[in-house]
């Protein structure tokens, strides 16, 4: 959801900048940008379709470190694109927290209870999955790099629904950035008379 508000409001940045200069986006080469939709086909079956929740936990682990290597690679060929180091930077916090904990993004009691009710949270056993998401509920002592698991929530005004990690917060940065380099007025070449 982050990610989602940084893109929406980086292209919308990007595009009021390109009308204060009355230019066009910019033109990039985004190279292989299939992986993105590669890494994202599994997930989508894994954690968004109706068939998420009759798929086995046993599979998660494969299904998201392999696709968070695959956004790593897309990051990692694309980075001398703006903004993609800081998403390259965020996609291997993402990877490192979720790779080092049996392949499950780590969250936290503390965190649950910030987003729903004591009633509900209570129903969550440390060790399980919530519900078909990619988080696992740990306790953080027997978490590694526990700093970069789903710790964060959005403030109680906003009615918080979701928990997201620092990585997730370095990969909107890249995501704005690279949108808003692309409204950037582009340096026009005087015409040169024959």
């Amino acid at each position: 959801m982050v990610l989602l508000i940084a893109v929406a409001v980086g292209v919308a940045a990007g595009f009021i900048r390109t009308k204060f200069h009355k230019q066009s986006f910019r033109n990039v080469n985004i190279q292989h940008l299939w992986l993105v939709f590669l890494a994202y086909i599994p997930q989508f079956f894994a954690f968004y379709s109706p068939s998420a929740n009759t798929l086995a936990d046993k599979w998660i682990p494969t299904i998201l470190i392999g696709s968070q290597v695959m956004l790593l690679v897309f990051a990692l060929i694309n980075r001398r694109l703006p903004g993609f180091a800081l998403l390259g930077l965020g996609l291997l916090a993402n990877f490192s927290a979720i790779a080092l904990n049996g392949g499950f993004m780590p969250t936290f009691p503390d965190v649950i209870r910030r987003l729903v009710s004591e009633e509900q949270a209570a129903m969550f056993r440390v060790g399980e999955r919530i519900l078909n998401s990619k988080d696992m509920l740990m306790l953080r002592e027997n978490t590694l790099l526990w700093f970069l698991g789903d710790v964060l929530t959005l403030p109680s005004w906003a009615n918080p629904t979701v928990a997201f990690s620092f990585g997730d917060i370095v990969i909107s940065m890249g995501a704005f950035w690279f949108f808003w380099e692309l409204g950037r007025p582009q340096k026009i070449s005087p015409e040169v008379s024959p």
